[in-house]
């Protein structure tokens, strides 16, 4: 296994515990979904999203599309959740799901 494929799957492994925190309803993706989605990276660094559209290739244009805006990149997609990571800037231990969940 390469570096990235292990650094994948540890953050598949931490994301299988957490919930989603932002919803794109069947409107679609707008300003005030892309700003929550951009403070949940930021605080968070490893957050699920749920995508509620019709079919697969719309989750996955609406995942992409969130992935170029947020400036994340999807670690999974499973059905109509995606899981996507940013690295914060400067990590909050207290919020940061990467740092809570990492064993030290």
């Amino acid at each position: 296994m390469t570096s990235s494929s292990l650094n994948t799957k540890q953050l598949r492994s931490i994301a299988h515990k957490l919930k989603p925190v932002v919803t794109v309803a069947q409107k679609g993706l707008s300003e005030t979904v892309c700003n929550e989605i951009d403070r949940a990276l930021e605080q968070h660094e490893l957050i699920k999203v749920k995508i509620m559209a019709a079919d697969r290739d719309a989750r996955k244009e609406i995942a992409d599309e969130i992935c170029q805006v947020g400036r994340a990149s999807c670690v999974q997609t499973i059905g109509n959740i995606a899981v996507l990571y940013r690295p914060a800037a400067k990590p909050n231990p207290k919020l940061s799901n990467i740092l809570r969940h990492t064993p030290a």
